[in-house]
């Protein structure tokens, strides 16, 4: 890897500027190896499940991506212009210009997760090709199929010294994180954030953090129904809620809990009539995920919870060749239990209830601020109070996770769920040097304001005209 990194930086600093026709051609390639391969990608990746649904990957990790790298391509020759910028007085009266060039920052580290192994490898990978980087990237080794598919298919796409791919396990992540990149983005969770943070450090890498967390759902009393729950089970069954934007916990008032709770049963129910072999609902990832999850739940029951399988067709998923596991909901969940502490990342949903919205508020905002937060409601005086008394990563109204589809909305966490942002124009911009430059006058400007010694009276005049309140 350091020997790649070396050729990368040669190479970069050998090529100079990096035109637009160079950062068009680079998202191209990207763009065909997606399309020409869509098949063999979606198989590694119900490989890598046990089973994972068809359409949810060619939706999620191939039209995802590419619609992430052709907006990419149609900016890219805007964003790459100087942005004029206004001198201060007396400079700008005299001629001086001012500007700020976005420039390549050079070789990007790209650490992605396994549970969309190749739209956040692709879409982060459409920014740092659209700013000019070349990149190296550390696929999970939970994914190992499609890990080393992706590294055949980019070496098949790119020269190494463009885009080269490590698969491996944390032995190669901790080295990965240890090289000294121009800036280095990371998928995952918050405990490895730490360690990932702390590597960048020793060489003063700057990161990007995209860590999840429990992104709560506060459902209101306004909230259009049925079409908040079909679109809230929508997103959690998603990927079997296996998102880091999934929606986690509800929040639902309380006299409309059993209402709500008999709606999502039916919801599910006509969704997904069956689960066990069904091809739209894909697996949990692998069995010790699964024994997580059970965990998750044989906690809650212990601690007083009321649990809610939702099994459609009452299968048995004791005897099965993968992890599939139906949505349970967890009602009346207490603070103590794991499901409301640790992010869930499977069918799980606890339901709390409230009588008033602002307990909800209060509860959020004692919590870790989350990476998404989501709201349903037609009261806009109701909204807007959420949006204003509420910190998180970013908010969807009436929805969940279409934020993240959005590529002129930028994307990232805040404090425990992420740091810095990513996609479209911002992403262009995390990945660019801000440059700023300034052209000054030939005029003798020094002497003429008398801002040189000996200094006197045109000194003091231009003093006073800025000392002032």
């Amino acid at each position: 890897m350091d020997s790649v990194l070396k050729k990368m930086q040669h190479s970069f600093s050998k090529e100079g500027v990096v035109s637009a026709k160079t950062r068009i051609d680079r998202l191209d390639r990207a763009i065909a190896l997606l399309v020409e391969h869509q098949k063999e990608i979606c198989d590694a990746l119900s490989s890598d499940f046990g089973h994972r649904s068809t359409h949810l990957s060619l939706l999620t990790d191939i039209a995802g991506p590419i619609a992430a790298l052709k907006y990419s391509k149609k900016h890219v020759r805007k964003w790459m212009k100087p942005e004029k910028r206004q001198p201060m007085f007396p400079l700008g009266f005299f001629g001086s210009k001012a500007w700020v060039e976005y420039q390549p920052k050079g070789v990007i580290g790209l650490i992605s997760p396994w549970n969309f192994p190749i739209i956040l490898t692709f879409s982060p990978l459409s920014d740092v090709l659209v700013a000019g980087n070349r990149c190296m990237i550390k696929p999970s080794e939970f994914t190992p199929t499609t890990s080393d598919l992706m590294m055949r298919l980019i070496a098949e796409y790119f020269d190494e010294t463009e885009i080269a791919v490590f698969p491996g396990g944390p032995e190669v992540g901790q080295a990965f994180s240890h090289l000294p990149f121009d800036h280095l983005i990371f998928t995952g969770g918050t405990s490895v954030a730490k360690h990932i943070m702390k590597a960048a450090a020793e060489n003063l890498v700057p990161v990007t953090l995209e860590l999840g967390g429990k992104s709560p759902v506060i459902v209101s009393r306004s909230a259009p129904s049925p079409l908040t729950v079909d679109r809230l089970v929508m997103g959690k069954m998603n990927n079997a809620g296996q998102i880091c934007i999934a929606p986690d916990c509800l929040f639902v008032p309380e006299e409309k809990s059993a209402d709500f709770v008999a709606e999502v049963q039916s919801t599910v129910k006509r969704m997904y009539p069956t689960l066990k072999e069904n091809p739209d609902f894909t697996s949990v990832l692998n069995a010790s995920h699964r024994a997580r999850l059970d965990g998750y739940l044989e906690d809650a029951r212990n601690k007083g919870a009321t649990l809610l399988e939702i099994n459609p067709a009452h299968e048995d998923f004791s005897q099965q060749t993968h992890h599939k596991m139906p949505l349970t909901l967890v009602l009346n969940p207490t603070d103590d239990m794991q499901v409301m502490q640790d992010e869930i990342f499977g069918p799980i949903w606890p339901v709390k209830t409230y009588q008033d919205i602002q307990e909800t508020i209060d509860y959020i905002n004692s919590r870790p601020r989350p990476l998404a937060l989501y709201y349903f409601g037609k009261d806009s005086q109701e909204t807007r109070r959420v949006l204003d008394h509420t910190i998180s990563g970013g908010v969807l109204v009436n929805d969940v996770i279409m934020q993240f589809t959005q590529d002129d909305l930028p994307f990232g966490g805040i404090g425990p769920s992420g740091m810095g942002q990513y996609r479209g124009h911002v992403g262009f911009k995390a990945f660019s040097h801000t440059k700023s430059v300034l052209k000054q006058t030939s005029l003798d400007i020094y002497s003429m304001t008398g801002m040189c010694p000996p200094f006197g009276k045109k000194m003091e005049k231009i003093l006073s005209g800025k000392i002032k309140k």
